[in-house]
Formats: structure tokens, C-alpha cells, sequence
């Protein structure tokens, strides 16, 4: 019914807000209009996240590898990212208490995860997130949890949220997005939720001052909301025959090595090559199996601790079933030709 396009409120629409919270009643987090605030994707909503609770030179704790851009909007905030290591041996599991008390200081402000979690496909247990919860209230730390991932979980395992951790109710951070729940990433809408006032009304301030969320954006948001649920039970289907066949593929290669991830739609695979990023560029420049070749992401990228993950790259598993094993093909031929293989 709109004839102009105007700013929308600063913290998103209200018909879309009051939509939002009914669906994240539908999955046990109950929250109000006026604790969202919809943002330019998941990314402007994490900037939000750390301006809101950090200064320069406050420091968050971030298992890694983590997902890259964690790093830029970290910059852009002035904080300091400390990371601790997870390892491919058990999955990227959560590292134990005492590797996040070595580095909490008087500067720490924050843990930050993803869950599921990209680039591993990680999914945190209740468990491990109930760990993090006495760790943010032993030290009184905020936990941010990008949540974007959330429908994606294989296997039978549900997907916990921060939101849902007893205790925490000024803790906790939540950061969601449009983008991987509806394919829709060039949307740009995502949003931050927290039962903080004062961290809303701070966010708000940083929310106002660029005016306002995509105007389209939210419209079309808004209408994903009445996605049926026989949408996502296809989709999660196709991605768990996607993440098999990448799985299975890998494994089967001569000293290959990725651990099976039980959300997101990604896996970290360890190969026997000497350099991620040396092979990865010339998988594009020097190889070609039957006029292909694949295009992978080194692994180094997504680790902040220098020479990690040098053997290491990231695969995602958005292609259709044909088209992963062809690539899983066509990176096993490589690894046999590769003049900087290890085996």
C-alpha cells in the first residue's frame, strides 16, 4: 500500500518486528518487538552487537577457525580479537574452560560463536553452550551467538540458542539474518536481538544514525515469515545428500581428512598439501581434470593465529549432488598431480 519508498524506523518495521517475535516463539525464544532491531544483513547487526557493548581496545574471545569477516567488523569497532584454537581431531568442538581463562582479562568483554558454525559446520551442544553460559556469568562477559545457520542441523540434532540459556538474560547477544534460512542473502536483512535494555538503547543510537534498514529488504522478509515448513524439510534434505556425498568423497581420498559436521552447509577438510593457499591458486591457474577444476577456500583464512590451518581448506556444499561429486572428482585427481603434495 506504500507509495513511497521512506525510511523505515530505525530499528526495522514494526509489522515485521511483531512477525519476528512470533517466529522465534515457534522455536522457545520469547522476546518483544522492541528488543529487534533489523539491520543491512547480519553484518551491520554485528557491528551494532560490539560498537554497542565494547571501546577500543576491548578484546572478545573467538574459537577458531572462525568465520572471516568476524575479523573486519572487529577493525571497524576497534576491538581486539583473541582467538582460541578448536581442532579437526574431534570436530571443532568447544575448547575447554581453561583455554578461554588463559586469555580473559580486565579488557575482555565478550565470547563470540557461530552455531552452527561457519567454516566447520560445528554444532554446538547444549552442553557446550551451558559452559559458555558460566563462563559470561563467572566473568561477567556478553556471549554473542550468529545464529544464521539454525535450520540447518543433520542427523536428528536440534539446534540450542543462546536465547534460550537460563541466567543470561543481560548476557546474551543474538545476530540473524534472512540471508541462508531463505537463499536470500542479497536481501541484505538480518537483525540483533538482545533482552538488554541499555544495549538496545545503545544500538539504537548506532541504528538511527544510518537512518534506517532496506525498505525492499523488509518487505520481502516479512512475507518469507509465511514460508511453509515443508520448504525447509526439502531443502534440509537436499543439503544433508549434499553433505554425504562431500563427506564420503573426502574421506576417500588418500590422506584426506574432514570431520562430519552435524549444521551449516560447510566443512573443513584436511589434505596432504603443503601450502592451502599455494594449492588453491593453482587448482585455478595450473589444473584442469577433463577442462574443470574446483575452487576452494583455504582454511588459513578463517584462523587468525598465524600459519594455522595451512593444510586445511573449506569446502561448501551448495552445489546439486551431480555437481559435488564431479568436484570431489576433480580435487582427488589434483591431489595426485599437486607438485606440493605430502604423501
Amino acid at each position: 500500500d506504500q507509495k513511497v519508498v521512506a525510511y523505515s524506523h530505525s530499528a526495522g518495521n514494526i509489522s515485521y518486528r511483531e512477525k519476528l517475535t512470533d517466529y522465534y516463539k515457534s522455536i522457545g525464544i520469547d522476546i518483544s518487538a522492541d528488543q529487534i532491531i533489523v539491520a543491512a544483513g547480519a553484518s551491520e547487526a554485528i557491528l551494532f552487537a560490539f560498537q554497542s557493548t565494547m571501546d577500543p581496545g576491548d578484546e572478545i574471545i573467538i574459537p577458531e577457525p572462525f568465520y572471516a569477516n568476524y575479523n573486519g567488523f572487529a577493525t571497524n569497532a576497534g576491538v581486539v580479537v583473541r582467538p582460541i584454537p578448536s581442532f579437526i581431531d574431534d570436530g571443532f568442538s568447544l575448547p575447554p574452560i581453561a583455554e578461554f581463562e588463559k586469555v580473559i582479562n580486565e579488557k575482555t568483554k565478550g565470547i563470540m560463536i557461530c552455531n552452527p558454525n561457519n567454516p566447520t559446520g560445528y554444532l554446538y551442544s547444549k552442553e557446550e553452550l551451558e559452559v559458555l553460559r558460566e563462563l559470561a556469568l563467572k566473568y561477567d562477559l556478553y556471549l554473542y551467538a550468529d545464529e544464521v545457520y539454525r535450520e540447518f542441523c543433520y542427523d536428528g540434532h536440534s539446534h540450542t540458542s543462546v536465547m534460550q540459556l537460563e541466567g543470561l538474560e543481560n548476557n546474551t547477544i543474538l545476530i540473524d539474518s534472512v540471508s541462508k534460512r531463505y537463499s536470500a542473502c542479497g536481501v541484505r536483512i538480518g537483525c540483533m536481538i538482545s533482552r538488554n535494555a541499555e544495549v538496545m538503547a545503545t544500538a539504537m543510537k548506532f541504528a538511527q544514525a544510518r537512518l534506517s534498514p532496506p525498505s525492499f529488504g523488509q518487505v520481502a522478509a516479512e512475507a518469507a515469515l509465511a514460508v511453509p515448513k515443508s520448504y525447509f524439510d526439502a531443502v534440509l534434505k537436499e543439503y544433508d545428500a549434499r553433505r554425504n556425498v562431500v563427506f564420503d568423497g573426502i574421506n576417500a581420498i588418500e590422506g584426506a581428512f574432514c570431520p562430519k559436521p552435524k549444521g551449516a552447509f560447510y566443512v573443513v577438510a584436511a589434505l596432504p598439501i603443503d601450502n592451502a593457499d599455494k594449492f588453491c591458486q593453482w587448482l585455478l591457474e595450473d589444473f584442469d581434470y577433463n577442462g574443470a577444476t574446483v575452487m576452494l577456500a583455504p582454511a588459513t583464512g578463517f584462523y587468525a593465529t598465524e600459519g594455522a590451518g595451512q593444510n586445511q581448506v573449506r569446502i561448501s556444499y551448495v552445489l546439486n549432488v551431480d555437481d559435488l561429486r564431479a568436484s570431489v572428482k576433480c580435487l582427488e585427481e589434483a591431489l595426485k598431480v599437486y607438485p606440493g603434495r605430502t604423501l
